[in-house]
């Protein structure tokens, strides 16, 4: 009888160990669930921080240029002299170096990788795009720079063999060089909308008696063009930040001018020569660099929202 006795104590102490255990288990459990969404809100907001932090500098380093150049002069100036005493500051000649050398870029990435991502989606078999994907990726993964003296090398050289008048630096080139660079982001995207088409409204239309082009052009197509259109505006927005490749092959002219023969200058190009140069801080010229860089903030926000509106705009749910 005692000894029946002692064990029900002792097994009575074990339960009682086995439930303070729990408890302390589940007390500690309690508390990472209450951390980790903590730890990992204080991880999202350093991406948000950041970007006020630089909107913030923008702005206010911004505001200090305009102090000592009109904001008139500034967005209507043709010129541009950044260095002497008679300096004068115009964003024109930057803004047309920047938007011409976007405009040649997407005519080049537009038709070539809408082409390809139609290929890949709707006409190559499995085991070609298994080989091609990858490729394709190798080519986003070339650094600028290499891109840049590719332009300057080779593509300028044979440009000039057609065009008499090409200068040695000129933004036809590094046009033509960022369109191949940026190939890959629109057929890469497109292609992912194109193949989140259902195969139904495929199969339904060649039941209908469509060839496989028309199902392309009017049925796939249409069905996947907010993910198109998106990928363009996020190309856009990838050459209007384009830095190396015109610093290299477009040289630092300044000129206001429509002819892409000659040398101009981007934004990008713009804040990389003065940050290499000697622009001591507080000066004019040290200002004028973030008010440059705040036009091209604006610029590739307005890209961004422009891709997000279109995206829920023109999105079809299936």
């Amino acid at each position: 009888m005692a000894r029946s006795a002692v064990q029900h104590d002792n097994k009575k102490l074990n339960v009682s160990e086995i439930i303070q255990q729990k408890k302390k288990s589940r007390s500690v459990n309690n508390y990472t669930e209450k951390l980790i969404p903590k730890i990992l809100f204080g991880i999202a907001a350093i991406s948000v921080f950041t970007t006020i932090g630089i909107v913030l500098t923008l702005i206010t380093e911004t505001i200090a240029f305009f102090k000592d150049v009109p904001f008139i002069d500034f967005f209507t100036g043709t010129e541009l002299k950044p260095l002497g005493e008679n300096a004068v500051f115009g964003v024109l000649p930057l803004l047309t170096g920047t938007i011409i050398s976007t405009l040649i870029a997407m005519l080049v990435a537009i038709p070539v990788g809408l082409m390809t991502a139609i290929f890949l989606s709707e006409y190559a078999s499995e085991k070609t795009r298994k080989v091609l994907k990858p490729l394709l990726e190798i080519l986003a993964g070339i650094p600028t720079i290499v891109y840049g003296f590719f332009a300057f090398t080779f593509v300028t050289p044979l440009l000039s063999s057609f065009i008499p008048d090409l200068e040695p630096t000129n933004i036809l080139s590094p046009g033509i060089v960022m369109g191949i660079m940026i190939i890959p982001m629109v057929a890469s995207l497109s292609e992912d909308a194109m193949s989140s088409v259902p195969n139904a409204m495929r199969e339904g239309a060649l039941a209908l008696g469509a060839t496989k082009l028309e199902v392309t052009w009017k049925v796939v197509v249409p069905a996947a063009i907010s993910g198109i259109i998106a990928s363009f505006v996020l190309g856009i927005s990838r050459a209007i930040g384009e830095t190396m490749i015109v610093t290299i092959a477009s040289g630092s002219s300044k000129n206001f001018t429509f002819d892409v023969t000659q040398s101009m200058q981007t934004m990008t190009a713009y804040i990389v020569e003065v940050t290499g140069g000697e622009a001591a801080a507080g000066t004019t010229l040290y200002y004028s660099l973030y008010a440059v860089a705040m036009t091209l903030f604006v610029f590739t926000l307005i890209m961004n929202l422009l891709a997000q509106y279109i995206s829920r705009k023109f999105r079809e749910e299936y």
